[in-house]
This record gives structure tokens, C-alpha cells and sequence, in this order.
């Protein structure tokens, strides 16, 4: 009797064992800071605050330290939806911040839709969903995996930002209406605004940071890690108070905004206060548009980052006071870095240049128009591909070998590019194995164009009057910082190469959910130990 008792009672005590419900973060918090260089993790580290965003997070999360882009172009677009997916523009679709579209025969923007609606404004800024990508995020399966309980949200300024993170089937997501000031979604998502979101706009909180005028955290001649401004610092915002609601986007106030937002976001929806795993996705917009207009070794950039620190270590006292510390998974990471500025790179006698593009794709139109008779053969150069109307040439007999010759030889001749290859014939092409993998992975054939363009180091594609651009394979652009703070993360540094594709499956992992649909990474096993 007594051995009966005793095997029941063990097997009672193994059910109940076996019963237990998968440990899970209550909130899962992503943050995509665009355009953010790794280097920017310590350039200004002395100058962080000791509890601010980005020393906290050093200091006591993981660090991977040298994580790569694995494809090109870094552009806005296609980070964003590798960095939820796992995967990459040959897979996901994702080809650049626009294409054009073969199938369609016209240029895409990445996230449009026509058949959506504008919902919290009468403009056409709302009419955009994830159509375009063609696998699932992070969010996806997470929503899959509990039955559609979770909540997933993406909020950034961009459209873009906001939408390709948070996946198909998100309960939401925001961007910023810059002709009105507000926030805004798509009737993809939602049939009208949250009254949490209703309830933000109507403080018009752009008008309130605007009538602060945009003046250095710090006094300015403590800006030692950006290049001497013979014009000074000088950004009046007074003057645009209920005038120009675009303005903000450049300044680092947008980051304030966005993190209103995303507080707003938790509180209403109750993000991370029920019995499952919810998510955030999180782009920081502005750090991009500062450093287009000003480039990376300006006061505005600086400024930026230390201003950023103060909100982001804001934002996670807030997640540790609303959801609890170490409740909640955060990951932050970049959707890609930047080149410096040509003539500041001139100034200390290291080669650069601007490769000119409307110039270059004009004189190429004329040359083959001369040797095939047609005229606009030329789609244009975008994500550093030449584009060629393949239907005009291919109804006038013209083969593709033909043609392809031409365009890599005239292209091949340009200052700055060093070299140009056809995207048919990438494999075979004599390329360290590293460049080729990029190319490879970022070549999806009806979004990609027909000639590939490699430039010289240091090289991009306009931006003469002081900012900077990014989209190449080089370090500058694909070195992205990776952060890991919160539940289950360990204090450490991981030197090992690791990849932008390894954040989905990492996050995957932790919640024990299966990996996106095109995901191509590997889990950071050092994390997880």
C-alpha cells in the first residue's frame, strides 16, 4: 500500500512538474535606434550619464560587440525587417526604402498600399501596410504562438519604422503625420485611433518641445568630439509653432516624442499587465535625419546622442517602475550605421569623394542610346544598383549580355566605384567571399536591379553640403551596436562575430516560440547561457 502511495504521490508530483506554464517576459521591448554607428556606443560614453540609457545598459546587460549587417543596401528599410524576421532582402523582400518593382513595372515605396486608409488624419500619410514583406517578424509568432492573446505594437515617426517591425498581423501601428502634428495608423490596423493615442494628440506636444528652441545640452565648447562649427550652433524652434510640424523630425526632440509615444502605448493598452508575453517595436527616427543633415562629427549629432541618453534612461525607468524590473526583455540595436562626411575626411587627408548620380545615370542613358537607338533605358540608380528597362531593349532584339557589357564598362570608368558587376552573374564574380555574401543577400530578382555598384571606401552618393548617407557593405555602415537588458540577461561582452539575422531567433529562443518564417540566423548561444 505504502509503494502504491508512493508512486502515485511521485507521479502527481512529475504531472504537476510537467504542468508547469512556460517562463516568459511579461513585456518584450525592441528599440531601433536609425542610423547609429557602434562606435557612437563609446565615443561618447564619458559624456552618458552614470544611470542614463546607453551606460545602464553596458553596464549592466550584454553586449554583443561586433555584430554585422550580413547584406546590402543599409538602408532604413530593409535593417528594420531583418532585424524582426532573422532574415534578409533576398528573402524577406525587402530590397531598399524603394525599388522598382519589375512585376509592377513602376517604383514601389516599401510599405504603401493603396487600398488602405488614413486613420487619425486626412491625409494621404496613412495608406501603408507590411505587404511588401513577405515573411513573418518576431511579432508574427509571437502572436501565433499565444493564440493571438499577445499584443504587439510598433510605433516610430517613419512609417516604415513602425510597420515592418511590428509584422501582419500586429494589433497596431503608429507613425507620425507631419503635416498635422499627430499620430496616425492605417485602416490596415484599425478602424479609428485609440482614445489613448486621441488623448496624446490633443496635448500637441510638438508645439510644446518647439517653444524650447533647440540649444546644446551642455555648454558648447565641450563638444570635443565634433568638428568646430564656424556658423556655430544656432536652432531656433519658436518660429515654428503651429506652422512646420516636419521640423521636429531633426532634432532630438523626435525621440522625446517617440518615447511619449511609446509610454502612452503601455499605459493604454496595458502592455506587459496580463497573463501573456507582449511586444513593443520602438525606432528612434531621428538620430537619421540629424545625421543627413549634419553628419556624424557634428555638434547636432552629439548633442543628439547625449540627449537620447537622458530619454532612454528615462524610458527604462519607467518600464522598471510600470512593468518591473526584470520583467520585461529589451534589445537595442541599430537598422544601420554612416559614412563620414567626404570633405571632413579630405580635411585629415584620407581618400573620399562623392560619387554624382543624377550626372552619371544622365551621360549613361546617352551613351546607350547612342548604341541602341532607344531612349530611356535607364530606370535610374537606386540602392546603388543600375536599373535598366528590360522590356524596351529585350523588344528590340538587344541581348542582355550586350547590354550589360556596356553599362559595366562605362560604370566601371566612374571615380569612385570600384566595381560593377552584373546581379545575374554575382557568384562568378571575383569578389572577396565576405562582399559577395552581402551582395548575394541582399538580391531579390524582381526588386533588384541589373547592374551592382561596389564604391571605393568612403564614398556615397551625394549629400555634398555637410551631412552624410549610408547603403554600403563597409564597417561604417554595417557595424551596428546589439544591447540586451532585463529578463534572464546576464552582465557581459561577446567579442565573437554575431549578425543583425541572429536578433529574431535570439528572441525566439528566449520566449520559446518558433523562429520567423525566413529567418537565416543563429541564436547567440551566449546569451542564452
Amino acid at each position: 500500500m505504502n509503494k502504491v502511495i508512493f508512486i502515485l504521490s511521485v507521479f502527481f508530483l512529475l504531472h504537476q512538474a510537467s504542468a508547469q506554464p512556460i517562463q516568459r517576459p511579461k513585456l518584450v521591448v525592441g528599440i531601433v535606434v536609425d542610423q547609429m554607428r557602434w562606435d557612437y556606443l563609446y565615443r561618447y560614453s564619458s559624456r552618458y550619464a552614470p544611470d542614463g540609457g546607453f551606460n545602464r545598459l553596458l553596464n549592466n546587460g550584454f553586449s554583443c560587440e561586433n555584430t554585422i549587417i550580413p547584406y546590402t543596401p543599409t538602408l532604413t528599410a530593409p535593417g528594420h525587417s531583418s532585424i524582426y524576421t532573422g532574415s534578409v532582402p533576398a528573402i524577406n523582400g525587402i530590397t531598399g526604402n524603394d525599388w522598382w518593382d519589375y512585376d509592377l513595372n513602376k517604383f514601389i515605396y516599401c510599405t504603401t498600399d493603396e487600398k488602405t486608409k488614413t486613420i487619425g488624419s486626412t491625409t494621404a500619410l496613412g495608406e501603408m501596410s507590411p505587404q511588401n514583406l513577405m515573411v513573418t517578424t518576431i511579432g508574427d509568432e509571437l502572436r501565433l504562438a499565444t493564440n493571438f492573446q499577445s499584443k504587439v505594437i510598433g510605433i516610430a515617426l517613419k512609417d516604415r519604422g513602425a510597420i515592418l517591425p511590428a509584422g501582419h498581423s500586429a494589433n497596431a501601428a503608429f507613425w507620425y503625420d507631419n503635416k498635422t502634428g499627430d499620430w496616425i495608423s492605417s485602416s490596415y490596423y484599425v478602424k479609428e485611433l485609440p482614445q489613448w493615442t486621441k488623448d496624446l494628440n490633443a496635448q500637441k506636444l510638438v508645439d510644446k518641445y518647439y517653444t524650447n528652441d533647440w540649444k546644446t545640452l551642455n555648454p558648447l565648447n565641450t563638444y570635443e568630439q565634433s568638428a568646430p562649427d564656424p556658423s556655430g550652433f544656432n536652432h531656433p524652434l519658436k518660429q515654428f509653432i503651429t506652422k512646420n510640424y516636419a521640423y521636429i523630425v531633426a532634432t532630438p526632440f523626435g525621440n522625446s516624442f517617440t518615447f511619449d509615444m511609446a509610454k502612452a502605448a503601455i499605459a493604454g493598452e496595458k502592455l506587459g499587465a496580463g497573463n501573456v508575453t507582449d511586444m513593443l517595436t520602438v525606432s528612434l527616427s531621428s538620430p537619421d535625419y540629424i545625421g543627413h543633415a549634419y553628419g556624424p562629427n557634428s555638434v547636432e549629432a552629439e548633442d543628439g546622442f547625449l540627449r537620447l541618453d537622458k530619454d532612454l534612461g528615462d524610458f527604462i525607468t519607467y518600464l522598471d517602475n510600470k512593468v518591473g524590473k526584470g520583467e520585461y526583455l529589451l534589445f537595442l540595436t541599430a537598422d544601420h550605421g554612416a559614412a563620414h562626411e567626404p570633405a571632413f575626411l579630405k580635411e585629415h587627408m584620407i581618400p573620399a569623394g562623392h560619387f554624382q548620380n543624377e550626372k552619371v545615370t544622365y551621360a549613361l542613358d546617352s551613351i546607350l542610346k547612342v548604341k541602341t537607338k532607344l531612349a530611356d533605358l535607364v530606370i535610374g540608380i537606386v540602392n546603388n544598383q543600375v536599373f535598366l528597362d528590360r522590356k524596351l531593349y529585350q523588344g528590340a532584339g538587344i541581348k542582355k549580355d550586350s547590354i550589360d557589357a556596356w553599362v559595366v564598362n562605362y560604370m566601371a570608368s566612374q571615380p569612385g566605384i570600384y566595381n560593377a558587376i552584373p546581379l545575374e552573374s554575382l557568384n562568378s564574380a571575383t569578389l572577396p567571399s565576405r562582399i559577395r555574401e552581402q551582395l548575394s543577400n541582399g538580391y531579390y530578382p524582381k526588386r533588384s536591379g541589373d547592374i551592382q555598384l561596389i564604391f571605393q571606401p568612403h564614398w556615397i552618393d551625394s549629400f555634398e553640403k555637410g551631412g552624410t548617407t549610408h547603403g554600403s557593405w563597409n564597417p561604417y555602415d554595417s557595424h551596428i551596436p546589439l544591447l540586451w537588458y532585463g529578463w534572464k540577461i546576464q552582465r557581459g561582452k561577446l567579442n565573437r562575430e554575431v549578425y543583425m539575422t541572429d536578433i529574431a531567433p535570439t528572441v525566439s529562443a528566449l520566449l520559446h516560440i518558433q523562429m520567423p518564417s525566413g529567418s537565416i540566423g543563429h541564436v547567440i548561444e551566449d546569451l542564452i547561457k
